[in-house]
């Protein structure tokens, strides 16, 4: 079975108070958006990225995918919630996607994704045909308020995570789902499954794979790639710190070539 990716895309992000919307708001000179496609069309499981886009968008190919080549598609098919967009992209990348294969729905707004997290939502999910999700056990006291803003009391947080995206279901099963689902109360693909009296994996991720949906949440993400950023560059030798050893291979060729004459 081979496996792809479903960004929904379709979002106003008013929550964000940007005169743009949410996806298209920019770290480092890049929106949003092309960090989440970048986590997915570069990873060597994943054929192809569908980015479902509202219909009237005329950001996207305002933007530079030449990196990507055809390993991303936009789909400009969006609805007026995520499981609408969701389904809607799956209906229209039918006629690619075979009812077994694996679909990878990741959101837009989540830039941090990183390679461990994906590899290991494929080591664990396996071949389960329930599916899964990535997310991390909740850390934090819960309170519940009441409507004066007081707390009524407080949760128990055992057995309580956090679900994240990617979210990994088969094409078929997940289509179903959505189908069935009411788009007011399925806010993520891991709800509508779970309708089906299915019961999805939850894959450890990483708290570092924070959603972007306040202003200041942009900060947050900056830091994390710039980290990575640095430490990637870190990883890879220096000019300076190869010459020394292309000095020394050519010196330890020259003896040999002594030898040689000598023989002769």
């Amino acid at each position: 079975m081979k496996a792809y990716a479903l960004i929904p895309a379709a979002g106003s992000g008013s929550r964000m108070s940007a005169n743009l919307p949410k996806q298209y708001v920019e770290i480092g000179g890049r929106p949003l958006l092309f960090y989440a496609v970048r986590a997915l069309a570069t990873h060597p499981r994943i054929e192809q990225v569908f980015v479902v886009l509202a219909q009237g968008d005329d950001r996207f190919a305002r933007c530079d995918w030449r990196d990507f080549g055809a390993r991303i598609e936009p789909l400009y098919c969006g609805g007026e919630t995520r499981a609408a967009s969701v389904f809607n992209g799956l209906l229209a990348a039918r006629d690619t996607v075979a009812g077994a294969d694996w679909v990878l729905v990741h959101d837009a707004a989540r830039p941090c994704l990183g390679r461990e997290a994906v590899d290991r939502l494929f080591a664990e999910i396996g071949e389960d045909d329930a599916g899964g999700l990535l997310a991390v056990p909740v850390a934090d006291t819960l309170k519940r308020a009441n409507r004066d803003l007081r707390v009524a009391h407080t949760e128990p947080r055992d057995n309580l995570w956090l679900a994240q995206t990617p979210q990994m279901f088969r094409y078929r099963l997940l289509i179903e789902a959505l189908r069935a689902a009411d788009p007011a109360i399925a806010t993520d693909e891991a709800r509508a499954i779970e309708g089906l009296g299915l019961k999805p994996k939850l894959v450890l991720g990483d708290t570092s794979n924070i959603k972007v949906t306040f202003p200041e949440d942009l900060a947050l993400a900056e830091l994390i790639l710039g980290s990575r950023q640095l430490r990637a560059a870190s990883r890879q030798p220096s000019a300076t710190s190869r010459e020394p050893r292309a000095a020394s291979s050519q010196q330890e060729r020259k003896p040999s070539r002594r030898r040689g004459k000598a023989i002769r």
